[in-house]
């Protein structure tokens, strides 16, 4: 955290933002007006970072990171893993004469050679080919990292190897931001606008779970795999839907503050947090920014969840399923491309019928959804998300847009003879003279869609809560791209002609018409969607293995690399890594449900069966009958679910043993079945580990 001030709360929040952080208003105090001019030219516009005045930031950052405390420089980056990856780096260099100095130059700035041999790479580097580079994204600010006695310089970085593949997911985010920037501004040329830039911005909305550090270390479930494997549910859970939004408890609020200004030194614009639908579910939401920074933000605010939860003795569980039959976590990611000029482009303005411009922008999202379901599909694939996909609270495998009444009304209008009207706005009387009238939009939202308009945004609800949003929004950016590309290249030879409006009105008309099945307003949810949607001809994909095929598919190759976002073999490596990190993570849970029976489940049921038999032999001996029933039929009913352990212990080993992973959740959920009964019946104080009982009401403790 930054300085503590003495200044009013006002004051100290404003010294607080970005305190932690080389953005621009630290630029411009550290720089040259002319260093910092080059420096808005490539942050701002896009431009090609000017190698002169390399040496000159550096200097300034160093400056300003040893003023932070800092002793360490690190370049920070995402490989294709679910972490991030740090080499620190002093800034102490001997002086040659028994002392030392603060030595940064340029070249540390700009580019640094970790080891690349041990990070995935999907059979792009061998073991024994150990360089590797990372390479400054200045359109991301550095930032200081601290812990309780520390203080780093973090740079963040591209990640490629020594034949220039990108091992990471910052450098195919930034090369599909450039594509589908190319191709929005081609589009509005056509237009006759022309942008100073286009943007990509995302907002993600990011759930978690809290629980007490001191259960937690007693579920090796949830230890070793983020999930707990065995559990079942409480009478009181979340069916009385009294934890959305409600009151947040006064240590969950403390741990809440503490993460929102660690965050704001980091210049993260957190800005809404709430309960969300299960008990012990929460929600931080920051506001819209440029793509890759958000990306980097998201990242930032998931460590920091985990790190503050510590401060105040619990845990943040970050596993789309940590709990069964409860609502998993998911991150919403609120995309939308942009100009300064005109801001959003999926603003439909007071009069959407005659918004030809935005219809244009519609039209293009419902075509590459629907073109590449499968492909937004398996960016979300993981097998954490595999839980939560389709299940009763959250938006299901197959993909279908939102629009809402309004824009629904629209596109109909359009694909039968084109669009006169659009819904009036209208306001809600709500029969209280002291409350105001207020607006009614004329679409409501459906939290049931995996991808929903929202008013200005598009929402793509699918994404899992551990991942980062870097590979759904390159997917999502690309597949964008290819639409535009389609677009602009009908447009242009009637561009600034008489036949351009009957042109662009004839490709809307065309565009929405051959791919309006994928438009659903429904509820996701029910079994009638999974069967119109099969009627409709959309990919209903459940599981990683089936999703990530699409990735070696040619036309996902050629999509990939015709826009310069993925070569071949870059895009094969990550389905093979994705596909090796799948069969790992079952590996993983079947060896510790395997464990866990054996060792916690086995000995507890066999203790309560010595209790049973115990207590029977007394009442025999005794010579009575009062309670002999009673106890006789625990006995019966603990015992009849003891005796299928042994033969759920040997499925699960020979499908370990057989490493096959279908066969590992399949035995893994045939075990949990009866453990989850035994725990209804064992006695409480023989039960080995905390319940969900115990460890979904954190508040009590």
């Amino acid at each position: 955290m930054a300085e503590e001030s003495t200044k009013n709360p006002m004051e100290a929040l404003e010294a607080l933002y970005g305190s932690d952080t080389f953005g621009i208003k630290t630029m411009e105090k550290y720089l040259s007006k002319s260093a910092f001019k080059k420096m808005m030219q490539t942050i701002q516009m896009g431009g090609k970072l000017d190698m002169g005045i390399a040496d000159e930031v550096a200097q300034a950052m160093k400056v300003w990171a040893l003023s932070k405390g800092a002793t360490h420089y690190t370049h920070w980056f995402q490989p294709l893993s679910d972490a991030t990856a740090e080499k620190h780096d002093s800034f102490v260099e001997p002086d040659g004469k028994g002392g030392m100095i603060f030595e940064f130059t340029g070249k540390n700035l700009i580019q640094a050679e970790p080891d690349a041999s041990s990070f995935p790479s999907g059979g792009i580097r061998a073991t024994f080919e150990a360089r590797g580079y990372t390479a400054w994204d200045p359109t991301s600010p550095a930032f200081i990292k601290r812990t309780a006695n520390t203080v780093t310089l973090c740079i963040p970085t591209a990640f490629c190897s020594y034949t220039g593949e990108a091992l990471d997911k910052k450098t195919p985010l930034l090369r599909s931001m450039f594509a589908v920037g190319r191709q929005t501004r081609r589009v509005l040329e056509c237009f006759g606008l022309h942008p100073s830039t286009v943007e990509t911005n995302l907002g993600a909305e990011q759930e978690y779970f809290l629980i007490d550090r001191d259960l937690y270390i007693q579920r090796p479930d949830l230890i070793e795999t983020g999930r707990t494997l065995f559990g079942c549910l409480p009478p009181k859970h979340q069916q009385m839907e009294d934890h959305y939004f409600g009151s947040i408890k006064e240590r969950v609020l403390e741990f809440m503050t503490s993460v929102d200004h660690a965050l704001w030194a980091l210049g993260v614009p957190s800005k809404t947090r709430h309960n969300e639908a299960a008990p012990g579910q929460f929600e931080i939401c920051p506001l819209f920014e440029p793509c890759n920074v958000a990306v980097d933000h998201n990242v930032m605010i998931m460590d920091i969840l985990e790190r503050q939860a510590l401060k105040f003795n619990l845990v943040c569980l970050l596993h789309e399923k940590p709990y069964s039959s409860v609502n998993g976590s998911g991150k919403h990611n609120n995309w939308s491309l942009s100009t300064p000029e005109l801001g959003s482009l999926f603003s439909p303005g007071k009069t959407p019928h005659s918004n030809v411009l935005f219809l244009t922008f519609l039209a293009s999202v419902i075509q590459c959804i629907d073109r590449h379901a499968d492909l937004l599909r398996a960016s979300i694939s993981k097998a954490g998300n595999d839980h939560r996909l389709g299940a009763a609270e959250a938006p299901p495998a197959i993909m279908s847009i939102f629009l809402g009444d309004e824009l629904t009304d629209i596109v109909e209008q359009i694909m039968h003879g084109g669009a006169k009207s659009s819904c009036a706005k209208t306001t809600m009387e709500l029969g209280v003279d002291t409350l105001p009238e207020l607006p009614k939009d004329t679409t409501d939202r459906n939290r049931t869609s995996p991808f929903a308009f929202t008013g200005n945004k598009f929402e793509f609800r699918g994404v899992g809560s551990s991942q980062t949003c870097a590979w759904p929004m390159t997917v999502l950016n690309t597949i964008m791209a290819e639409s535009l590309d389609e677009v602009a290249t009908r447009l242009e030879p009637v561009a600034g002609t008489p036949a351009f409006k009957e042109e662009v009105q004839k490709l809307i008309a065309e565009m929405i018409t051959a791919h309006s099945r994928i438009i659903f307003n429904g509820n996701g949810y029910s079994d009638e969607w999974v069967q119109e949607a099969e009627r409709r001809g959309l990919p209903n994909i459940k599981s990683t293995p089936e999703a990530l095929e699409v990735l070696s598919r040619p036309d996902t190759l050629e999509l990939m690399q015709k826009y310069g976002v993925l070569s071949n073999a870059e895009l094969l490596a990550r389905k093979e890594i994705q596909i090796e990190n799948y069969e790992k993570l079952i590996d993983i849970e079947a060896k510790t449900c395997l464990n866990m029976l054996e060792t916690i489940y086995m000995p507890a049921i066999a203790e309560q069966m010595t209790q049973i038999c115990n207590t029977v032999a007394a009442i025999q001996a005794a010579g009575l009958s009062a309670g002999l029933k009673a106890a006789t039929a625990k006995a019966e009913a603990v015992g009849s679910l003891y005796d299928l352990l042994p033969d759920r212990i040997a499925d699960l080993s020979s499908a370990i043993e057989a490493g096959n992973p279908a066969h590992m959740r399949t035995a893994m959920v045939a075990a949990r079945e009866v453990v989850d009964k035994l725990e209804t019946m064992v006695d409480a104080d023989l039960w080995p580990v905390p319940t969900y009982a115990e460890m979904l009401n954190i508040h009590s403790r």
